[in-house]
Parts: C-alpha cells; structure tokens; sequence
C-alpha cells in the first residue's frame, strides 16, 4: 500500500510564498504520475499540478501556472509544491496523491483517476 505523509502548510499574507512537501512510503509501479489537489470549503476537490515521475514532466491547472512548481526530491520519495505569489484564492487543504492516469507526457489532474491519497495540509492566504 502506498503512502503519502504531507507536510508545509500553513498561514500566509496574499503575495507571499509557503512549500509543500509530501513523503512516499512504498511507492510503486502505480505512481508513474503524482501531484498536488486540492479543496476549498463549499468546492470540490481540483487537480493543482501533476508530474510524471520518470522523466519530469510536469503539468498545472491554469489558476496557478507561472506561479507554482511542482518537483521531486533528489532521492525519489520527496514530492513538493513550490507556491509563491500566492492569493486568497489559493486558500484550502491540500493533498498529495498518486496513481493518476498518465495521458503521453502529462499527468491528469481529474480527482476520480487518483489511486493514492495523503491526509491532507491546510494552507491558508489572508488578504
């Protein structure tokens, strides 16, 4: 069974940075793809950013390309969420997953293809 052990949110003013870093536990064929969702109060869940894991390849929603980025950490079981410029709307808890279909070069960020959930990280934006 995968795992997936979030860690980095927090509370910060609009325009300000916070990242996300998510720990795999016995990672295996199932996370060719991985990525970071999430939810506010009263929405559904929304893909944030996805990359293939090998190769690298990465795709975002477009509420936050050019602000945020998704990596991997040097040893293969780190996943972060780099986001700066950040904006009230921003705000949520957010979730590493894993197990989405991979489409080619891009991960899909629809919630229903994900296999692999963590607990979840509130990240909060004042305005």
């Amino acid at each position: 069974q995968v795992q997936l052990m979030e860690s980095g949110g927090g509370s910060v003013q609009a325009g300000g940075s916070l990242r996300l870093s998510c720990e795999t536990v016995r990672a295996d064929w199932r996370t060719s793809c991985m990525g970071w969702f999430r939810q506010a109060p009263g929405k559904e869940r929304e893909g944030v950013a996805g990359i293939v894991t090998i190769g690298g390849h990465t795709n975002y929603a477009e509420s936050v390309k050019g602000r945020f980025t998704i990596s991997r950490g040097s040893d293969k079981n780190m996943l972060y969420l780099e986001m700066n410029s950040l904006k009230p709307e921003d705000s949520g808890v957010y979730y590493c997953a894993a197990g989405m279909t991979r489409f080619g070069t891009s991960c899909s960020l629809n919630p229903a293809t994900v296999d692999f959930w963590g607990q979840g990280t509130q990240v909060t934006v004042s305005s």
